[in-house]
């Protein structure tokens, strides 16, 4: 919020600087909105959590999303997963692509959705059936997607906040269909230890 303020002393900047303070004053509502999508991102677990791998593609903001979600991914149900640059599909882990490697791709409507929406027709090219994670109405991006969770529209650098919902709680339901304790991962430490 400091930033915010700071930012909006600048007269060219103070529009967008209200556009994201009213974003930040809707967002617990539209988190709310998020987590009622629990049950689709259940069912979608249900078809991944005996999968070997997984990989998560973003840009932008976004690609953070996918690094954070492939993390909480291999922290909790032990299976490997990747947060992948979808600018950088092309530079390796395309040839990772095919019908048997699930792949989630989040796609938002913001200033990198173009290149988003190339490396979703990438992965359906190698015969992958992708899972998205899109904004509500975006009926292009659903209709190619093997699967997906619709989110709903907020300022554009507040997107992530409610596109890394879904990947948490999958990666939640992942481990709870394994039977594994989610409060308790293993080899992780919550400290850094020194000798």
């Amino acid at each position: 919020m400091l930033s915010i303020l700071l930012g909006s002393d600048n007269l060219s900047k103070q529009k967008r600087c209200a556009e994201i303070i009213a974003g930040l004053q809707q967002l617990p509502e539209l988190i709310k909105r998020v987590l009622e999508l629990n049950g689709e991102i259940l069912s979608l677990a249900k078809d991944l959590y005996e999968e070997k791998s997984l990989l998560l593609m973003g840009r932008g903001y976004n690609y953070a999303t996918c690094l954070e979600g492939a993390l909480k991914v291999k922290e909790v149900s032990y299976m490997h997963s990747e947060g992948i640059l979808s600018g950088e599909l092309k530079h390796g882990p395309l040839a990772l692509v095919d019908e048997n490697m699930p792949c989630v791709l989040v796609v938002l409507k913001d200033n990198t959705y173009t290149k988003c929406h190339n490396a979703l027709q990438q992965v359906i090219a190698r015969h992958c059936r992708p899972i998205t994670i899109c904004e509500e109405g975006d009926t292009d991006v659903q209709s190619m997607s093997y699967k997906y969770i619709a989110i709903p529209r907020t300022v554009d650098c507040l997107m992530n906040i409610l596109a890394v919902i879904p990947l948490q709680l999958l990666s939640f339901h992942l481990a709870k269909l394994k039977g594994l304790d989610v409060d308790c991962p293993r080899n992780l430490a919550k400290s850094v230890t020194t000798e």
